[in-house]
């Protein structure tokens, strides 16, 4: 799918799907996932191989292939929910919402304690990002770019509709020194924090084996004195259900790197719980392990190849910064042409996931205009065509979603 395309599709699915009703559009991403499943695409491969770490080699072929079709309907659930979310509501966002440990992340945020929120693949972390904000605690994101621009600027509009500050891995105003802001001042930043495209991130231990995951929450947290709070998803039924575990205290050690690592080898002991607790949710489609990565490097191109703007994020990193301390945390690559197990999304438009971010430098430049974080949101906010209207004229759950 050229990006024009993948432009049109996305804009048709924002506005098509918002007014199809419910439980005809759950049925149809439901059958969406079923055929990928069943054509055992590269997607639906990728899951296999990561979901087989999980299972251990007990597991036969049989329970892999079942657990990755309920993975397969909970990664097109997540893109339903994209399409509609901005049409729910916000009674139906905060009634059909089971959180735990959400008041000691949001009891930080009130003494003026910055908070990292680091997250898995997990769930709809669009969908907790709007719950939220909709409890009156602001949020920043950073998203990395896709292409065309126009559909960058889509994505961007619709998260900003649901109360998130999306700010621009690349071509910002110092992205960088934003976040470092935003946590100083008692904000709350959010990452995904399972996968590393930068070529820089940590190596560390997961489900048994290596694996290369960010470092950006770890660092952000020992730069800034935020709390590091890791958040696992997942779907119960028609629920969206959110944990916020316990604070992960900065580890010691002799350097600065060994304190960021082993602080980044505790978050990923979370993550390990958590998706293992809900494997099913687990919307991990690329490589992550290292022995996956070597597979691919082996045979780029043919089997999950990274496309070239991956390797271009490898030099982005911030003046005066070191790779240890500028580790982009974005997940997913940056165009909307990608290729066989890439994070494509459905229809071959690369998938994109909204949060992530790099690590700020100590004392990093600020950029223009972005000195003051966003202010709570009264409820969704149209943007660009993209959301319901703000505050009580939010449309109220209509029978469908009641009965979804």
């Amino acid at each position: 799918m050229d990006e024009r395309t993948a432009d049109l599709a996305y804009t048709a699915g924002w506005a098509m799907i918002r007014r199809t009703p419910e439980s005809a559009g759950r049925a149809l991403f439901r059958r969406l996932a079923d055929r990928s499943w069943r054509a055992h695409d590269e997607s639906t491969r990728g899951l296999e191989r990561n979901l087989r770490r999980l299972v251990g080699p007990g597991a036969t072929d049989a329970q892999l292939r079942a657990l990755s079709r309920a993975g397969m309907r909970s990664y097109m659930r997540y893109y339903y929910e994209m399409f509609r979310l901005p049409a729910m509501g916000e009674e139906y966002v905060l009634g059909r919402t089971r959180a735990t440990g959400i008041e000691v992340l949001e009891e930080h945020v009130r003494s003026g304690r910055g908070v990292v929120a680091a997250l898995p693949h997990m769930g709809n972390w669009d969908h907790a990002g709007a719950w939220i904000a909709l409890r009156g605690t602001p949020l920043t994101t950073v998203a990395q770019r896709l292409r065309p621009e126009s559909l960058f600027q889509r994505f961007t509009a619709y998260r900003e509709s649901l109360g998130m500050e999306v700010l621009p891995l690349t071509g910002g105003s110092n992205t960088v020194g934003t976040l470092a802001r935003r946590l100083r001042g008692g904000g709350l930043v959010c990452l995904l924090a399972d996968r590393d495209i930068s070529g820089t991130g940590l190596e560390v231990d997961f489900f048994g084996e290596r694996a290369r995951v960010p470092a950006g929450p770890a660092a952000l947290a020992l730069n800034t004195g935020a709390a590091l709070m890791p958040v696992s998803l997942w779907y119960d039924g028609p629920y969206w259900n959110i944990r916020v575990h316990d604070e992960i205290p900065v580890s010691g050690g002799a350097t600065r790197a060994e304190r960021v690592q082993a602080t980044t080898q505790e978050l990923v002991r979370v993550f390990e719980g958590a998706i293992a607790e809900h494997p099913e949710d687990w919307h991990m489609l690329q490589p992550v392990f290292s022995a996956d990565h070597a597979r691919v490097s082996r045979g780029r191109g043919a089997d999950g190849g990274v496309p070239a703007p991956v390797a271009a994020d490898r030099a982005r990193v911030p003046r005066g910064a070191t790779a240890e301390t500028a580790v982009p945390a974005v997940t997913d690559e940056s165009t909307a042409s990608g290729g066989a197990g890439d994070g494509t999304a459905p229809g071959g438009a690369v998938r994109e996931d909204p949060v992530g971010g790099t690590v700020p430098d100590e004392g990093a430049p600020g950029g223009a205009g972005d000195a003051t974080a966003p202010g709570t949101r009264g409820g969704f906010t149209a943007a660009n065509g993209v959301g319901a209207p703000q505050g009580s004229g939010a449309r109220p759950p209509g029978r469908d979603e009641r009965n979804g």
